[in-house]
């Protein structure tokens, strides 16, 4: 692989002084989807918070698109392009769809919000039917597309994806799926962060699990749906 657009080298960031991720190496290339996989506690959502600069690192570096974003704010990690879709949602409930949409490019391709605006609405067609609609109105698919259409106003170089099939019914997993494969193959660089693993790896180029705050496997996405260790790794057992 070519510079990869994103590259964290042996990353350590913690709360209070403890650490949570003890030494994390992750790339991602132009173009490219990757997992990372791993039960709930093991650093998953540090991880991206750390990307995002809302967790400091102690140690390690991150490298994006040839600029070192260790010590970056949050504000100039958006400016450059690494763009996070946090899980849970986080929409604005007593906003309209639209109004949720136009906060996105707030700090980044404010130029091109009308335009963007609509190509969101054609991603998302059920988010078109519903543009004045206050987004707290919307079923947790409808938000996961929105939160998803937030970000992607922003025309990010990287999007992460922090659990976006949580809390889905298995047929809007399926669906979720479908949409991030059809953003990617736009050539958008895509990390999803999950715990779906079966369908991560069916979408992903390749991945790596994390396991107490390490990665324990990485490689092909290939590769690893075949690995016998990858439910020993992943399970904790």
């Amino acid at each position: 692989m070519a510079d990869p657009l994103l590259s964290v080298e042996g990353l350590v960031a913690g709360y209070g002084g403890v650490p949570i991720l003890r030494g994390i190496d992750i790339s991602v290339g132009a173009g490219e989807v990757v997992a990372v996989l791993g039960a709930n506690g093991v650093g998953k959502t540090t991880l991206n918070k750390a990307l995002s600069g809302l967790v400091k690192a102690s140690a390690g570096r991150i490298l994006f698109n040839g600029a070192d974003l260790t010590e970056a704010s949050p504000g100039a990690i958006v400016e450059a392009g690494l763009i996070h879709v946090p899980e849970g949602r986080k929409i604005l409930p007593n906003m309209t769809i639209r109004e949720n949409l136009e906060l996105g490019s707030y700090r980044r391709a404010k130029a091109h919000r009308k335009q963007n605006i609509e190509r969101m609405f054609t991603i998302f067609p059920r988010l078109r039917e519903r543009a004045h609609q206050l987004a707290g109105t919307l079923s947790g698919g409808e938000q996961q597309m929105l939160a998803i259409g937030r970000g992607l106003m922003a025309e990010p170089s990287l999007l992460i994806l922090d659990e976006p099939s949580l809390g889905l019914s298995p047929l809007l997993v399926e669906e979720m799926f479908d949409l991030i494969t059809q953003i990617a193959a736009d050539g958008l660089a895509c990390l999803l962060v999950e715990q779906n693993v079966v369908q991560s790896l069916e979408i992903a180029a390749r991945a790596y699990v994390l396991e107490n705050g390490a990665v324990t496997m990485s490689g092909s996405a290939k590769d690893l749906k075949s690995n016998p260790d990858l439910e020993k790794a992943y399970l904790g057992i």
